[in-house]
């Protein structure tokens, strides 16, 4: 546990390395900084910080910079302070009303607020929309397209809507498919997918008596089942590239390749923990080589089973406050969606 005085001098010389990515030197901290302490004070403190393992000397006569240690220190700090004052929240409740507003479905409102996060940490942002299979019905449409084709429509609660075309053997009538969009209406709506293969309730085994409502059942199930890909939006890569840490590409390659896959993105993500309010993991923290140049701040977004996730990866040289101010705010923007 470091000192008051001791975590200061941290989080300026964290704070001016984030702004210059130069190593930094106590006559920087001393001149630039109201430290209330004097530069040779400064040069003691930090010389116990690198003892400490909280900063590192690239070279003898160089700065000195943050290790993992000492961004975790800060980064805890932060965390415990919640980062917040009036007009933060003053211009987040002006941005989600923007976002909310501009956006006239779900899946236009995860773009624009992953293009927003971009834009307010300069890293990489990814939004992963909540699980198909756990979002409730909120209406279910069968079109005719021709007497043996159809497209199902689901529309879910969240705004979500996915769709499926299914071809028959035989020809279905308008009225027989009427018939049965609206039984499994009757019988779906307001259910999701795990509720509807745990709830097999009387309704369902009745509705299940018809040859085409257990085919198109079937094929909702399929429906939902199929859209639960998720796909991650994601925008920032050209920006991260940008980073002074990655203007080499022996440094940048593994990097994009790990961050370009759904399912490493998913596995390096799978940790958020709703209950835990924002998850910041650093550097080597990751658990991967190729990702220990880079920090993750993320959070959960939604109500109960299959949540969304919103994540900034950036170098572990990122602006952790304004990138955790910005996690926060995405997850309000979706908070409700």
């Amino acid at each position: 546990m470091l000192s008051d005085r001791r975590q200061r001098v941290l989080a300026a010389l964290i704070e001016e390395y984030v702004l210059h990515a130069l190593p930094v030197g106590s006559r920087t901290l001393a001149e630039h900084y109201q430290l209330g302490v004097s530069p040779a004070t400064v040069r003691n403190e930090l010389s116990i910080l690198e003892d400490a393992g909280y900063i590192t000397q690239p070279h003898t006569s160089a700065g000195r910079v943050p290790t993992d240690s000492g961004y975790r220190s800060f980064v805890d700090d932060l965390l415990v302070s919640e980062i917040s004052d009036s007009r933060a929240a003053e211009a987040g409740d002006e941005a989600i009303t923007q976002l909310r507003q501009s956006a006239t479905e779900l899946d236009g409102l995860l773009e624009q607020t992953t293009a927003a996060l971009s834009r307010l940490t300069d890293c990489l942002s990814i939004v992963l929309p909540p699980s198909t299979l756990s979002l409730h019905i909120r209406q279910i449409s069968f079109i005719s397209m021709t007497p043996y084709r159809v497209l199902i429509v689901i529309v879910a609660e969240d705004g979500q809507v996915l769709n499926r075309q299914v071809d028959f053997g035989n020809e279905v009538s308008c009225d027989e498919l009427g018939q049965a969009q609206n039984l499994l209406n009757q019988v779906l709506a307001g259910k999701s997918f795990t509720d509807m293969r745990i709830q097999m309730d009387g309704d369902m085994v009745t509705a299940l008596s018809s040859p085409l409502v257990r085919t198109m059942m079937g094929e909702v199930f399929a429906c939902l089942q199929g859209g639960d890909s998720s796909h991650a939006h994601r925008i920032g890569l050209s920006t991260l590239v940008q980073q002074p840490e990655f203007r080499h590409s022996q440094s940048l390659i593994p990097v994009l390749q790990m961050l370009e896959d759904d399912t490493v993105l998913l596995r390096l993500l799978q940790d958020v923990d709703a209950s835990e309010g924002t998850m910041v993991r650093i550097g080597h923290e990751n658990g991967s080589e190729q990702l220990a140049g880079v920090s993750v701040v993320a959070s959960q977004y939604g109500r109960g089973d299959g949540d969304g996730i919103i994540a900034v990866i950036g170098p572990t040289r990122m602006n952790y406050a304004q990138a955790i101010k910005a996690v926060r705010l995405a997850r309000n923007a979706l908070q409700d969606e």
